[in-house]
């Protein structure tokens, strides 16, 4: 699956089975937020065709965070790109293999979805990771250069310990990384969290924000009224 959706004005989705990544228009080109699974390369810079860009138009590479089906394809993409790369400073040396990334601790139902996700991937022949350098490491209250409007960077824990979340307030879209999931018509906590507690936090904190457009990894897309759609929610409910 790799279909094409315009969520906002200059932001589309591309729908993978496992990890949906962000195209957004820069003024000079593209920014990705997220990379999908290894070997998804290919796929990548076919939509970005689609867009009407060249491989040397991908500027940046945001990685909300250091997992498999987010980092998987950057490096291949920056070797056809040249494309930049940003993460949140936390999460950065498990991307650059620095360090060993901490291990989600699972409730019992995502245990059985990792499991499945897991056999999904061994079926698929997913390729190993492989890490790269980071260029920019982005910190909580960072903005981000090079965009049409202001882009806030939030360090929303839990999910990963460095999971970065990106707030475009003019536009009112908010790219919340994996603390946040769409499932069943609903906005839910995303699952595998290395402190659930501080992922339940992270979600509050978004959903505090004037937010019209929810572009998540993991599920639909949320393209209006996001915002109480988030506060609507109840986190603390999910993956019990």
């Amino acid at each position: 699956m790799d279909h094409l959706t315009q969520v906002a004005p200059r932001v589309w989705q591309l729908a993978f089975l496992v990890g949906h990544v962000h195209f957004v228009r820069l003024p000079d080109g593209y920014a990705l937020i997220d990379t999908a699974v290894p070997g998804s390369a290919p796929t990548i810079l076919d939509a970005l065709a689609r867009l009407g860009g060249g491989s040397r138009d991908l500027r940046q590479i945001v990685l909300t965070h250091s997992h498999i089906d987010h980092m998987g394809s950057a490096a291949d993409l920056v070797e056809a790109t040249g494309a930049r790369v940003l993460a949140g400073a936390v999460d950065a040396p498990f991307i650059r293999g620095a360090a060993p990334e901490p291990q989600p601790v699972y409730t019992a139902p995502e245990r059985a979805l990792h499991e499945q996700i897991m056999a999904g991937f061994s079926e698929a022949d997913v390729r190993p990771l492989q890490h790269l350098s980071v260029d920019v490491d982005l910190h909580d209250g960072d903005t981000i250069d090079g965009w049409d409007e202001p882009v806030h960077v939030l360090h929303v824990p839990g999910h990963t310990p460095g999971s970065i979340a990106l707030h475009l307030p003019s536009s009112g879209v908010l790219f919340p990384g994996d603390i946040v999931a769409t499932a069943q018509g609903r906005v839910i906590l995303g699952p595998f969290n290395v402190d659930r507690a501080q992922a339940i936090a992270s979600f509050r904190r978004m959903a505090s924000l004037e937010v019209e457009a929810l572009c998540v990894p993991h599920g639909p897309p949320v393209s209006k009224g996001a915002g109480e759609v988030l506060r609507a929610a109840a986190p603390e409910n999910d993956w019990l």
